[in-house]
């Protein structure tokens, strides 16, 4: 799967140091996928919650973070919509970021 955009994660954590490791592995593993359904995502990431609209919500870092994704099958891609705390995930509404 490819990524779009890997800048976001990184700006991410430079902000919120703790969540550089977990973010690295996350895109590491997630980027040699070839996934062609939710239920190749779920296979993988067991507690990756998906909410409708093909968006994957993940969390990072033991649930300290949650990560909002698009995925679009068909083209191997990956959006990254949001990143955030629980209290900021809160307030988006996550199947239309």
């Amino acid at each position: 799967m490819r990524i779009i955009a890997k800048s976001t994660l990184r700006e991410f954590w430079e902000i919120h140091n703790d969540a550089e490791i977990p973010l690295k592995t996350w895109h590491k593993i997630v980027e040699k996928q070839s996934w062609k359904n939710m239920h190749d995502i779920k296979n993988l990431f067991g507690d990756a919650s998906i909410v409708g609209h093909n968006r994957v919500v993940f969390n990072i870092k033991g649930n300290h973070y949650r990560l909002v994704v698009y995925v679009v099958f068909k083209m191997q891609k990956i959006f990254i919509r949001f990143i955030g705390t629980h209290k900021e995930y809160d307030r988006i509404d996550v199947r239309t970021i």
